[in-house]
């Protein structure tokens, strides 16, 4: 037996010790010991009788809850337990209000605070209202990226993809009343560090010794920076191995590109957005940190991460919304779906850790890798690929082309942009249905 999440000691009772006892309503439970000492040595209670009548009325008149005080017995001494039951409202000591936390009580303020309260009233942090945002301040690009992902994943209804876009907010859940949530904010607004900060990603690369070489920041609505991101990294921060299967070519990154997406989806989802800290992606030779200003759930460890666990986002509207899209197949099985990929490539087990300032997944490469370098060009060429690949097959989709040649669905939106501008294709028809047509030459 030792001290734990749900079990506190203390070698004799102090009124302030009802803080420990707010503590554990506040959050999942617990027992107070009375009675044993930091070691768990039983030294007993010289005044348990009396404690065992006055503490229930003290507790229930300091605090306003009611508790089970157990007279207990070992080695000759007596002990007093003190049972708490966790609440479903917020309970404070004299206006504070504290939170059981691993073996550790915090008094929580701030943004901590907030947090804490929404959620005891059954809300989230992400599900708040914005006033002062209209529909009209959100970017028409990332509502079209929406349908069209929404469309080829069959996860949101055409007539809802069909309406308008305050409809289709509505449909979403994104919206609260006559308000936007913060949620409609970082998913579809062109500049949402206006209403959040630190609503962004940065990425670093670092030499062995730890000294900063390059860096970049992307910023933009959630649903660009997922790709965005995953673009960044491959362009500019890890290089691809090449191999030949018979005449094919084959890239390959250091890390599954799905593992790299599943890790950075959970690190938004989880995230803390109100600490005002960017998720910070740190890209070494031989590893990948990718770390997030947020809190496991309290049923989590980061020695258990790598078990498939129910669903329990931090933000349930942003990640409602990736599921929706088809970021995201599922949740639950995230941090599952990670330590496979890297099995299946070969790769070390994934690394979690966390502390009070955050959560942090590392990715470590079969062997050391430089990055790439910082031009800005791809190994290969993306648009050839990309033709070769209509040519074959003129209705093939953007996941599709994605998936084959190896490469962010961003990636590829970009390229095609740049053919169609260039006029070496063309898009016939609409996004569904359609099929595109080679117009210039296959170089």
């Amino acid at each position: 037996m030792s001290e734990s999440q749900h079990r506190e000691w203390k070698a004799l009772w102090r009124d302030d010790y009802l803080k420990w006892v707010c503590g554990f309503a506040n959050a999942q439970g617990g027992v107070l010991e009375i009675g044993r000492d930091d070691a768990g040595v039983a030294v007993g209670v010289a005044n348990a009788a009396q404690l065992l009548d006055t503490l229930p009325n003290k507790i229930r008149d300091s605090l306003g809850i009611l508790v089970d005080v157990n007279l207990r017995a070992e080695r000759g001494v007596e002990l007093i337990e003190i049972v708490v039951e966790p609440y479903p409202y917020p309970i404070s000591y004299k206006g504070q209000y504290h939170y059981r936390s691993g073996s550790t009580k915090q008094e929580l303020t701030g943004a901590a605070l907030d947090r804490f309260l929404l959620t005891k009233r059954g809300a989230h942090w992400d599900g708040v209202p914005v006033p002062r945002v209209s529909t009209g301040d959100l970017s028409a690009a990332q509502f079209d990226r929406f349908r069209t992902q929404a469309t080829q994943t069959g996860r949101v209804s055409a007539r809802a993809l069909d309406d308008a876009n305050p409809s289709l907010l509505e449909s979403l859940h994104l919206t609260d009343g006559k308000h936007l949530k913060r949620a409609a904010v970082l998913l579809f607004h062109p500049d949402p560090e206006r209403f959040v900060s630190g609503a962004f990603i940065k990425l670093g690369a670092f030499d062995g010794s730890g000294e900063l070489q390059h860096q970049d920041e992307i910023r933009g609505p959630l649903l660009a920076q997922v790709d965005d991101t995953l673009d960044t990294l491959q362009r500019k921060y890890l290089s691809a191995s090449i191999r030949y299967d018979g005449a094919q070519r084959v890239e390959s990154l250091p890390y599954p590109l799905t593992a790299l997406r599943e890790a950075l989806l959970n690190a938004i989802a989880h995230k803390d957005y109100s600490s005002g800290t960017p998720i910070q992606i740190k890209v070494y030779s031989d590893r990948l940190q990718l770390w997030n200003p947020g809190q496991l759930p309290d049923t989590w460890t980061a020695d258990t991460l790598t078990r498939a666990h129910p669903s329990r986002p931090a933000n349930p509207d942003i990640a409602n919304t990736f599921f929706r899209a088809g970021f995201i197949e599922a949740w639950g099985r995230g941090t599952l779906r990670i330590l496979e990929d890297c099995r299946a490539a070969g790769l070390p087990e994934p690394r979690y850790s966390d502390d009070q300032s955050g959560v942090q997944v590392e990715l470590r490469a079969a062997s050391p890798t430089p990055t790439a370098p910082t031009s800005g060009k791809t190994s290969g060429k993306t648009s050839g690929k990309i033709l070769d690949l209509v040519q074959a097959n003129p209705e093939i989709t953007i996941p599709e082309m994605a998936a084959q040649i190896g490469v962010t669905e961003r990636s590829i939106e970009r390229n095609l942009q740049t053919l169609q501008a260039d006029g070496r294709l063309a898009r016939i028809g609409p996004a569904k249905g359609g099929h595109w047509q080679i117009t210039g030459s296959n170089e």
